[in-house]
């Protein structure tokens, strides 16, 4: 048995980066990954194809490690990089994209993840792990962005 876990986060920042840096970063999929915590692995399957393989959290009884792909697609002339999920690896659907807004002195970004990560444990548990699971997977995206802003000296 297993609980599904929804994800939706949404963030907006402005970075003190020129636009085609920003891009440059968000779009090279292993660059921007660099900056995210806690990932073990990351894999390039071909074809814009990436699977991510989180570290396990937990303890030594009752752990959770976050497995799954998505596949990448960014164009600089819109300014977006969108990911997809791809079904069939790993116990997690995530799909979400980048928005890049040159505001000519700054840029704009603007993030969106939804998702859905599937956790082997009894119905019971949804209650106490979902918020758990949302929660731990929120504090990884704020360190993330953090790290991004950092990345591109800062906010405005």
């Amino acid at each position: 048995m297993a609980i599904s876990v929804d994800i939706d986060l949404a963030y907006e920042f402005e970075v003190k980066a020129k636009a085609a840096d920003v891009f440059a970063v968000l779009s090279d999929v292993p660059v921007s990954v660099s900056h995210f915590p806690k990932v073990e692995k990351l894999t390039d399957m071909g074809d814009g194809v990436y699977k991510w393989e989180m570290e396990k959290v937990g303890t030594a009884q009752v752990n959770i490690q976050t497995v799954y792909a998505s596949k990448y697609v960014s164009n600089k002339t819109k300014g977006t990089v969108v990911w997809t999920p791809v079904k069939g690896v790993g116990n997690a659907l995530v799909g979400g994209n980048w928005k890049i807004t040159d505001n000519k002195k700054s840029t704009g970004v603007a993030l969106a993840i939804k998702g859905t990560v599937d956790v082997p444990l009894p119905g019971l548990m949804k209650m106490i792990v979902g918020p758990v699971v949302q929660g731990e997977f929120e504090k990884l995206v704020d360190k993330y962005i953090a790290n991004l802003i950092k990345k591109f000296g800062g906010e405005v």
